[in-house]
């Protein structure tokens, strides 16, 4: 909730005028160069207008910068120029302006102009946000959903790996009892914490969810409303509402919350509206709500859904395989799934086990069929994604359909589909063959400990229903991506070149700092090329500090050369030489800009494969150009065409054609690869370190007027 008020103060009491004082946040859920480049941007806009402005920055790499309390309780306002969520808590009573972090590359100077007349934020509230023509903010459920997702992927992990090991160790077919884990063994105790860790996903995911749209207030509401959605026996249903009641649950208690905190009340009320009545309230209704009017139309659902399939069981084999498959694929745990699941178990006492081996071939489909997709497509997924997606294969082998749980919530319009279609196809494949287990469980575990009969005809069910699933998920989401595009094209809606190299993955927080850190010390490096990792200023209105090492622009020649001499090794930790410096690039085009770059890393004899470091670089350039505008590119990846990191740079005189977000062509072009074992976050440090100081105007003319190679690592020897 925001509230209208005057312009900020410009003067004290005697009338002598005061400077400005702001305050700036950039994110971005995935790029790394953006949030950077944000900073940057906003800070020398503020600096050649007079304003002391200090920025935070909410990188791969962590948060960094971090404003205090001093600094926001003398601040005349905040821009946050972001892509995901960010805590405004700290910034009550202070004008708040919301904009995308494009917004703060491209217009810095508007936003500056426009925080001055934003509403003021209040405790409780939100900001709001501009209407920038230049850029777009992802909506607020799509964050508030991708905020729950990122919290529960951990437990859909952690769970399902600790179960499938333990039954894998530690289980064996009963044909009583499905897949059988000895009690008071060693591997029970093991099953039991990922039952655990299986069990919190779904409170996890609604509860995160509240809390993006709501803040602390809405957090347990949330995670209580997502327990009670996974637990049908509250509402007298034999299965739970699984992962979709969860993000039912998650939304109903973040609006709910923010609809409370709308009602006035006392003024001695308020201390304890967040953390004692907001709580309460939201949770005893939304959980009353759910019992009595969400959950028995789902336990209506189960009921008829399972009279239904009892009077299908003479029917022909296909159809009732395929309407298994399709029930199986849709919710994964919840009671759709739960129908007919049990609906096929129950059917194995009676001696008809052809029901229950329609089920268990389409169970393992949607784990293996997303864990696939995330190979075929890398460039599609996240970090994040890919390696859950490995996760999720392994617990495809296991039969545990709940792997796949974090892509449909992320994606439903896409997953859910895809599962649905191929979960029908494993079905009808097995009820064709006659696939037949004695067991109610799924996945090729079952069939490895010979439970299944008809092995290879149930193994070629499941392959092909993961096939169709993977091929199917990579097709609605190219549809997706290129609907996207255009709708960007559209209405000029700048899309972030994310720079998340391909394959690689984000590390902790900060980890890249510290790596760096080290091996600057490890070589003796004189100064950090940063004084403070990720400090736009060391006070308000300062940007980052210069190595103390590097040459002014007004040192004689030779001082500056016995300067470049001594820190030429270190220029960014060492991976960028005058080896693979290159003053003039002979491309014409992006595709053989990239090859020109592959073989100038290939001087360095780090590279064992330049064909495929090429195919690499050019399949990221397909998720999205690596130009960053300013006639700068990036292009860079993650792969094991290289045995150890190496970094290289050339000039165009003409510029190359890259598709930048402001039209320019790229004449400083940088080119970064790392293997795929290469540890810690020092990639990530290397595109901070560049995308923040090529923001730098001066930076960039004294890096296009070096004369040779040797003076292009001089000045590049500033980055650090």
């Amino acid at each position: 909730m925001t509230s209208p008020a005057g312009p900020p103060p410009t003067g004290s009491g005697d009338g002598e005028q005061k400077r400005l004082k702001l305050l700036a946040v950039t994110a971005c859920p995935t790029g790394i160069a953006h949030t950077y480049m944000a900073a940057e941007k906003l800070a020398q806009a503020a600096e050649s207008r007079g304003i002391d402005m200090k920025v935070e920055t909410q990188g791969s790499i962590g948060a960094e910068n971090i404003l205090d309390d001093n600094d926001v309780s003398t601040a005349d306002g905040v821009i946050i120029a972001a892509d995901k969520d960010v805590d405004l808590s700290r910034f009550a009573g202070k004008r708040v302006l919301m904009v995308g972090v494009a917004e703060g590359i491209r217009h810095p100077e508007r936003l500056i102009e426009q925080v001055r007349s934003a509403p003021v934020h209040t405790p409780g509230g939100t900001a709001a946000a501009a209407a920038a023509p230049g850029g777009r903010e992802r909506s607020v459920a799509y964050k508030a959903l991708m905020n729950g997702v990122s919290y529960m992927i951990p437990f859909v992990v952690v769970g399902g790996l600790l179960i499938a090991i333990s039954l894998s160790l530690g289980g064996h077919p009963d044909p009583s009892g499905g897949l059988v884990i000895p009690k008071d063994s060693f591997w029970m105790d093991v099953n039991n914490i990922g039952v655990i860790g299986f069990t919190l996903m779904v409170p996890i995911l609604s509860g995160y969810i509240a809390y993006a749209i709501g803040d602390r207030p809405a957090l347990v509401p949330g995670m209580i409303g997502g327990w009670i959605a996974n637990t049908g026996a509250l509402y007298d249903s034999k299965a739970g509402a699984g992962f979709i009641g969860a993000i039912v649950t998650g939304f109903l208690a973040g609006y709910l919350v923010l609809w409370i905190k709308k009602v006035r009340v006392p003024k001695f009320v308020q201390p304890i509206m967040p953390i004692i009545v907001i709580p309460i309230v939201a949770t005893t209704a939304l959980g009353l709500f759910f019992i009595y009017v969400i959950g028995k139309p789902i336990s209506w659902v189960f009921e008829h859904l399972t009279s239904w399939l009892g009077g299908m069981t003479g029917t022909s084999a296909i159809l009732l395989g395929t309407i298994l498959g399709l029930m199986i694929a849709f919710d994964m745990g919840g009671p759709v799934n739960k129908t007919a699941f049990l609906f096929g178990a129950g059917l194995i006492a009676t001696g008809n086990q052809a029901v229950m081996g329609m089920c268990a071939a389409a169970i393992p489909v949607m784990p293996l069929g997303q864990g696939l997709a995330t190979l075929i497509r890398q460039r599609l997924y996240t970090d994040q994604e890919r390696e859950t997606g490995l996760a999720s294969l392994f617990m495809g082998c296991f039969g545990i359909s709940e792997g796949a749980i974090p892509f449909a919530a992320a994606r439903p319009a896409q997953v859910i589909p895809a599962n649905m279609l191929g979960g029908a196809v494993a079905g009808a494949v097995a009820g064709l063959a006659g696939v037949k287990d004695a067991v109610p469980h799924g996945g090729p575990i079952v069939a490895v400990l010979g439970a299944v009969s008809g092995v290879p005809m149930f193994f070629v069910a499941v392959a092909i229903g993961t096939a169709v699933t993977a091929v199917t998920t990579v097709a609605l989401a190219d549809v997706r991506e290129r609907k996207r595009r255009g709708e960007s094209v559209e209405h000029a809606v700048t899309r972030e070149p994310e720079l998340a190299l391909v394959g690689a993955g984000v590390g902790a927080p900060g980890a890249g700092a510290v790596v760096g850190l080290a091996e600057r010390e490890a070589r003796g490096a004189t100064a950090a090329s940063v004084e403070s990792a990720g400090s736009v200023g060391n006070s308000a209105g300062s940007g980052p500090r210069v190595r103390q090492d590097v040459p002014a622009a007004d040192t004689a020649p030779e001082v500056r050369s016995e300067v470049r001499s001594e820190v030429r090794s270190e220029v960014l930790s060492g991976y960028l030489t005058e080896q693979t410096v290159k003053v003039r690039l002979d491309a014409v085009d992006k595709e053989a800009a990239i090859r020109e770059m592959a073989g100038l890393l290939a001087r360095t004899g780090k590279v064992v494969d330049v064909g495929e470091l090429v195919a690499t670089a050019l399949r990221r350039e397909a998720q999205g150009t690596t130009g960053l505008g300013e006639e700068i590119a990036i292009p860079h990846a993650k792969t094991d065409a290289v045995s150890a990191p190496v970094v290289g740079f050339a000039r165009s005189a003409e510029g190359v054609e890259w598709g930048s977000l402001d039209g320019t062509k790229a004449r400083l072009v940088f080119m970064i690869a790392v293997p795929e074992a290469a540890a810690g976050d020092e990639h990530l440090r290397i595109l901070a370190l560049l995308s923040r100081k090529l923001m730098d105007a001066g930076f960039r003319e004294r890096l296009s007027a070096a004369e040779d190679e040797s003076a292009v690592l001089g000045v590049l020897s500033e980055v650090g």
